[in-house]
């Protein structure tokens, strides 16, 4: 049995390998002493390398060094200095390979040519680093060491959590050996990977229909005047104004995309944005009156009467004005005047409604004026109420509907007691009903 030589760091000194023979004995006596074989070639005792021989010769963290007829376990850090051989031994020695027996070099170092280089064990798997470990070599020997993002716990390495270390502004995701940040919805990573940055959402394509508006994280979508936003919270519909309320337009409103506008009816035009306002055609000059005729302006429109109104045995005096001369037999039961006017009203006026008011122009002394309605109502539409001694109202008495003309004869009738004078005068009104109101 051989024996083990569990040294840190020692001197050995080369024995003789074989047992003292005479020559004679030499030829024919093979046998060597522990730790050497015989070998027939060349007719001398080996050293045998135990290193390679015996299954794991040394355990745990030695290593086993070879050496004449013997071997060492010595930790991996130890080295193995070999002393010269005595000069005075004249005993033959047994020639051994240097590469078998010794490493010349330290530990972690091998031979080439004169000079040591380092073994690397990692690329070489000659170290003893756990599967979860990293094999690192150094000069000379190897360190085992656990990856980023991992702690040596025991002998095995184990994934730190570093989102435990809150790492990240919003959401931290543990992966094996390292992490990830995420963020909310409305941001995104920024340059550091770890902070969170709002989202212009505006400047991303939204899907606004009309307005976008970036908030902190999110965005909001707003439409323009005239518009609701839809229930999606992204669309914009048309709100139609004009159902709201029947005062928009005095008129007609019409609805339009994201607005309303108000219409006239033909022959007014739009005063502003909402009220209508009588287009007068005979001052614009658009009426079709012709020679001989004279226009008169009427709700809506015109109408086109004679110049000169006045019938026989009446004589015009000025343009609206007729008299009915005294020396004209005819003219006695008459009366001396009559004067034309014109008006229009819109159809269903609300009633009793003040239309017209009558003033006399020349007044008698000491007269008495009374005023009525000479022709021209026969279904009672309108009555007289007077005011005074020189004027009265025609009062319109029922709701009456356009479009409608009326020619009605006021007049005034003058009586003076002291002279014994009776005169009268009628205004001729024709009064033109137009449409509805609006």
């Amino acid at each position: 049995m051989k024996a083990t030589y569990v040294l840190l760091c020692v001197g050995l000194v080369v024995l003789p390998a074989t047992i003292c023979q005479s020559p004679a004995e030499r030829d024919s006596y093979t046998e060597c002493t522990d730790g050497y074989e015989w070998d027939v070639q060349t007719q001398l005792c080996r050293d045998i390398n135990e290193c390679e021989t015996i299954q794991q010769a040394c355990q745990g963290e030695m290593k086993c060094f070879n050496h004449y007829g013997g071997y060492l376990c010595l930790p991996r850090s130890a080295s193995v200095i070999t002393a010269p051989e005595p000069s005075s031994q004249s005993e033959p020695s047994v020639p051994v390979e240097s590469n078998e027996a010794f490493n010349p070099c330290p530990v972690g170092y091998r031979a080439q040519g004169e000079s040591c280089v380092d073994i690397d064990e990692c690329e070489l798997d000659l170290h003893d680093c756990q599967p979860s470990q990293e094999c690192i070599n150094t000069v000379g020997t190897y360190t085992c060491q656990c990856p980023d993002g991992y702690n040596k716990i025991g002998i095995e390495c184990m994934d730190i959590d570093e989102c435990r270390y809150r790492y990240c502004q919003h959401r931290c995701v543990n992966v094996p050996g390292s992490f990830s940040c995420e963020c909310e919805p409305g941001f995104q990573l920024a340059g550091n990977n770890r902070s969170c940055v709002d989202v212009n959402e505006c400047e991303m394509g939204a899907p606004c229909q009309q307005r976008c508006y970036n908030s902190y994280g999110t965005f909001l979508c707003r439409c323009d005047q005239g518009y609701d936003l839809g229930p999606d919270g992204f669309s914009c519909n048309d709100i139609d104004e004009c159902s709201y309320s029947s005062f928009l337009c005095q008129f007609q409103c019409v609805n339009e995309p994201g607005r309303f506008s108000c219409v006239c009816p033909e022959g007014y035009e739009l005063v502003g944005t909402r009220l209508c306002q009588d287009v007068n055609e005979c001052e614009t000059g658009t009426h079709q009156c012709g020679e001989g005729q004279a226009c008169v302006n009427v709700h809506g429109g015109h109408q086109c009467v004679n110049s000169n109104r006045c019938q026989d045995p009446y004589v015009q005096v000025s343009e609206n004005r007729c008299i009915c001369p005294a020396v004209k037999p005819e003219c006695r039961d008459l009366p001396f005047s009559i004067v034309h006017r014109y008006m229009s009203i819109t159809s269903e006026r609300s009633v009793p409604s003040d239309i017209f008011q009558i003033q006399a122009t020349s007044v008698y002394p000491g007269a008495y004026n009374s005023f009525r309605i000479r022709s021209g109502d026969d279904n009672d539409d309108f009555y007289i109420r007077q005011i005074n001694n020189i004027s009265a109202m025609l009062v319109l008495a029922k709701a009456v509907t356009g479009p409608k003309e009326y020619v009605i004869d006021l007049e005034m009738v003058s009586v003076s007691p002291l002279v014994n004078y009776q005169t009268s005068s009628v205004l001729r009104l024709s009064v033109y009903v137009g449409p509805h109101a609006f």
